[in-house]
């Protein structure tokens, strides 16, 4: 799978900050693919995800250890989804999440367009050390439905281009480390 220059080079950044044998949780969409991509030249990593994606691409490595939540599977993207995925992620206490998003509104509120994905994205927040969010700058104000939170969740944004200054305000106020790839 091929992904945008500007995917790509959040990607590389994140794996650069993943440490051999890490425990991480990575999330259904095309930047948590990237990165997961981009971990390749990694060794002994731990990974649960709930992305068959992110599974088939990283099962190749016989040193890493890909775990995968069960629950329905949503064709148009291999996400796998419900409550038994919610369940099954409650489980693992992991060093880092890596999260995509539909959208980030001008307050910094971390919005999604399926209030499912939000529940499953609460719960990797809630299980990971260190929360990482990574973002193309086509998300900085694009409007999605369903409220996740706020920026005072992440540790780290990851994104190509700065964003706009009601959004920098927000990330600067919860003390999230912002980094341009």
């Amino acid at each position: 799978m091929m992904w945008s220059a500007e995917k790509a080079r959040i990607a590389q950044r994140v794996a650069s900050q993943i440490p051999d044998g890490a425990t991480l949780f990575i999330d259904i969409g095309t930047t948590p693919e990237a990165v997961a991509h981009a971990l390749l030249n990694h060794s002994d990593l731990r990974v649960v995800t709930n992305n068959l994606n992110v599974a088939m691409l990283l099962m190749g490595k016989p040193d890493f250890r890909v775990i995968i939540a069960g629950g329905e599977v949503r064709t148009r993207d291999g996400a796998v989804m419900g409550e038994a995925t919610l369940d099954f992620i409650s489980q693992f206490r992991l060093d880092y999440g890596i999260l995509g998003i539909s959208g980030i509104d001008m307050d910094g509120s971390l919005l999604e367009f399926d209030y499912h994905e939000v529940r499953t994205k609460r719960a990797i927040i809630e299980n990971s050390r260190c929360v990482m969010l990574v973002v193309d700058h086509s998300k900085f104000g694009r409007n999605a439905m369903v409220n996740l939170g706020n920026m005072s969740q992440l540790d780290y944004l990851y994104t190509d281009k700065m964003p706009p200054n009601s959004i920098m305000k927000v990330i600067e106020q919860h003390e999230v480390h912002l980094e341009l790839c």
